[in-house]
């Protein structure tokens, strides 16, 4: 089996963490230049809804490999061609979810077997539609929102939410910490992405989750 993989070094650790236990690596590409020379059985670009350039490079790989598309803060099937279609499947590669022993993915055909995750080393894969956000990301990205407008509010402080949250819904992470993990960019432009697509009130951002955002932004 053999795969490549794009991505940050963070998001890169966290599919070794999960292909490591059933032995398997990946070879780490900068980018997708000359992607198709490589021979590779699968091709997981964990950065594609940051830099979606790579797209005309995807078509010139052979319909028996795979691409696993991080997809969270846009809509694949608006920005794929549709000839990239069969072979394509949308994962929910946020921080911290990668290396969770179930994996969160959508397809935009039927022509993938999704035991294929399993000889990955995940236990379990969780199909979901295919939809701006997929689905724990929306939830999770909604969760933080919340918190922040608690905050905002003087309602609670942050280590009494994250507290709170984890012992009386028995949540792995806080909502605070979870926003640490995932990163304040992707937790704000998911909900941006959201927000912008449905115009739901329930994903309009809060005014000091921005100002953390921009603040990233300005130090970064």
């Amino acid at each position: 089996m053999k795969i490549a993989a794009i991505g940050t070094p963070e998001k890169l650790e966290e599919l070794n963490s999960i292909l490591s236990t059933v032995e398997l690596s990946y070879t780490r590409l900068e980018s997708t230049k000359n992607i198709h020379t490589g021979g590779y059985d699968f091709v997981f670009d964990l950065n594609f809804d940051d830099c979606i350039a790579g797209i005309e490079d995807y078509l010139l790989l052979p319909d028996s490999t795979f691409i696993f598309l991080s997809g969270v803060k846009l809509q694949i099937e608006a920005v794929l061609p549709k000839k990239l279609w069969q072979n394509t499947v949308v994962i929910n590669a946020m921080r911290s979810f990668l290396k969770r022993s179930s994996i969160e993915f959508a397809t935009l055909s039927d022509r993938f077997d999704a035991s294929v995750f399993l000889t990955m080393g995940w236990k379990d894969s969780n199909r979901v539609e295919s939809r701006l956000g997929l689905v724990s990301p929306r939830i999770v990205c909604m969760i933080i929102n919340e918190a922040f407008f608690t905050v905002q509010e003087g309602t609670a402080g942050k280590e009494d939410i994250d507290k709170g949250m984890k012992l009386g819904t028995a949540y792995p992470y806080g909502p605070f910490e979870w926003c640490d993990m995932i990163g304040i960019k992707d937790v704000y432009e998911t909900l941006n992405a959201l927000y912008n697509d449905t115009h739901d009130e329930r994903y309009k951002i809060c005014s000091s989750l921005k100002t953390a955002y921009l603040k990233s932004l300005s130090a970064s």
